[in-house]
């Protein structure tokens, strides 16, 4: 895939990824946005990410920039860093994209870019610059201050008595989630550590990752296994049988967990936040974090935001079990590992029974990989101007459509109570799947027969 500059920063094939394009759009990024003191980089454990590291910190050099290198960092622990420092940062990463791809996000002093940020970068793109600047400094301790975020606002016996499996992976984070949840109280098996870069998406585990998380479940006598996707910034929790709880769940309980009053997701999340009750008021986005900041900005108050990806954003001033926990506008993984099993421990629950007191509203997720853009957007074009085209899709489902949604891609109603939504990705090759149902079976088999059809179709 050619590179794009989007929504999750700039991503493509690593062999794209030169020393000119990286150092082209750091310099707009440095031109078009606030710099604050200066620029933090991080990055994750792709065997690539080193070097585009060194490219993003001699093009900031060459800005004029002072650089503050943190290494190997989750997202999260490197936004929270740089925005108590009041500098901007570049955190090398390609997410839970394969390894042969990498990227960069970028972060002004007060958070991730927005939709204006991006259109102001593209706009000031020319020639990467040259010359030299101040010394970079190296400050690897950016993971600390962001385990004791956690280990303040919980306390020492929040995960007391719980026996929990990380699936380590190649996930950046993964020794400092070893840390904290030890510190929390919990005994700890680490699982699965990896040498060589894993892509790990969270909102559409493979069943390759579903068959090994059970089988841990069943040999290792655990109340639940947790992990994040390579930069820390979505999490994974399934419960003591090995089954994964989804994103969005997650977030509905983090959220009821910390008193939040309004809730920003996209129209990609579960319909439970609404159902639950729980909220004065539900509001629904594009898919992508820029456009939940912009929602959880506009309303304001005891706010929050999550994605179905599990990423949660603390929008005020919350109080943990044992102290204060400061907002944090950026995509974090490790709170709503945290709150969900810390609210199923103290009501005397298993995470799975937690899971269950949420209303009867599941998501399943898969996606078409290596699919031409322009392929998915001309089939989603179809159907978006054609009902017959709809229907035909459908009655091969045995559903009927009962409500149109194009907020973004194509959500589909059914009559049976059932959502299918497709969407093509917008940042990857990607053409995505959604269902949602009133058991997991329901959603995982709608999404299974839509998927199926349109690998035909596409």
């Amino acid at each position: 895939m050619a590179p794009k500059f989007g929504t999750s920063g700039l991503r493509g094939l690593v062999t794209e990824l030169t020393d000119d394009l990286v150092g082209a759009h750091v310099a707009a990024f440095v031109r078009a946005c606030e710099t604050g003191t200066g620029l933090y980089v991080g990055r994750d454990y792709r065997s690539s990410s080193p070097a585009i590291s060194d490219s993003v910190t001699r093009a900031a050099r060459a800005m004029g920039l002072r650089v503050t290198d943190c290494g190997a960092v989750p997202t999260p622990a490197l936004a929270l860093a740089a925005m108590e420092a009041g500098a901007c940062a570049v955190m090398v990463t390609g997410s839970h994209i394969p390894a042969d791809r990498n990227g960069l996000k970028f972060y002004t002093p007060t958070g991730e870019i927005t939709k204006e940020d991006e259109a102001a970068i593209l706009s000031e793109l020319s020639e990467a610059p040259s010359g030299e600047g101040p010394e970079p400094i190296a400050a690897p301790g950016a993971g600390r201050a962001y385990l004791a975020r956690y280990t303040r606002a919980y306390g020492p016996a929040a995960l007391e008595g719980l026996r929990i499996g990380l699936y380590a992976h190649s996930a950046v984070g993964r020794d400092l989630l070893h840390s904290c949840l030890t510190a929390l109280g919990a005994e700890v098996t680490e699982l699965a550590r990896a040498e060589h870069f894993i892509p790990v998406d969270t909102e559409a585990v493979s069943a390759e990752l579903r068959h090994n998380l059970r089988d841990w479940a069943s040999a290792g006598s655990l109340d639940a296994i947790v992990s994040t996707d390579g930069d820390g910034d979505r999490p994974l929790l399934a419960d003591a049988t090995g089954r994964v709880i989804p994103g969005d769940i997650l977030g509905q309980i983090t959220a009821q967990s910390l008193g939040a009053e309004i809730v920003v997701t996209p129209v990609s999340s579960n319909t439970g936040a609404e159902a639950s009750g729980a909220f004065t008021e539900v509001i629904r986005t594009r898919i992508g974090s820029p456009y939940v900041i912009a929602g959880m900005a506009r309303a304001g108050g005891r706010v929050v935001g999550y994605e179905a990806n599990g990423g949660f954003l603390l929008g005020f001033d919350a109080e943990g079990p044992a102290g204060a926990l400061p907002r944090l506008m950026t995509r974090d993984a490790l709170l709503p590992l945290i709150a969900p099993l810390a609210a199923a421990k103290a009501a005397g629950q298993s995470v799975a029974e937690r899971a269950a007191a949420e209303p009867a509203r599941f998501t399943a997720a898969d996606r078409l990989q290596e699919m031409p853009s322009g392929r998915s957007q001309a089939f989603l074009r179809q159907l978006r101007t054609d009902p017959a085209a709809r229907s035909d899709l459908l009655a091969d489902l045995n559903e009927t459509e009962k409500a149109l949604d194009e907020t973004d891609g194509l959500r589909l109603t059914l009559a049976s109570g059932r959502i299918l939504h497709l969407r093509p990705s917008g940042n990857a090759p990607e053409f995505r799947v959604y269902a949602e149902a009133d058991t997991p079976e329901a959603a995982e088999q709608l999404m299974h027969r839509a998927f199926d059809l349109l690998k035909q179709r596409v």
